[in-house]
């Protein structure tokens, strides 16, 4: 008896990227400043562009555009801001680092579709709120859970869904 054999059509698994990875980019600097020669088609290429860590300039790009001190951005990425300042612009940061950079990126993304605005969600993110203890939505990013909640209360927002 000849085995069947399962053969899947020719497939690849993307994921709601497209478009947004457009200015995904952008708020890092640009394909050019992330050594990048290709659009980011899926989350596995997001997944490749964090394991080998974003240079240090896509980085300070990123601060800039969401107006972040490095100081904050260093708390954010749990990074001392000396060693931070040590990288050479060209050098690629650690991926554990690189993450949080770029979860940073998607989060202000989301912000600025949310808002409308980017200078309005960054206007947000530094007004304490009653939501989060009358904390500023910025200062609780310094963990997981934080970018969890500031996340869960942009979906609210976006659904119109007020606490």
């Amino acid at each position: 008896m000849k085995k069947q054999q399962l053969e899947e059509p020719l497939a690849e698994y993307i994921t709601a990227m497209d478009v947004a990875n457009n200015a995904f980019i952008g708020m890092l600097g640009g394909g050019g400043l992330l050594g990048m020669h290709q659009k980011i088609k899926s989350d596995f290429d997001l997944l490749e562009l964090t394991r080998k860590g974003l240079p240090k300039k896509a980085i300070l790009a990123l601060a800039k555009k969401i107006s972040f001190p490095i100081q904050e951005l260093a708390k954010v990425m749990h990074i001392s801001e000396r060693t931070f300042q040590r990288f050479d612009e060209k050098e690629l940061v650690k991926p554990e680092y690189s993450e949080k950079a770029i979860e940073l990126a998607k989060l202000y993304l989301k912000g600025e579709e949310v808002f409308g605005s980017l200078e309005r969600f960054k206007t947000w993110m530094k007004t304490p709120s009653v939501f989060f203890r009358n904390e500023t939505p910025v200062s609780l990013l310094d963990t997981s859970i934080g970018f969890s909640l500031v996340k869960e209360e942009l979906g609210r927002i976006e659904h119109g869904i007020f606490a």
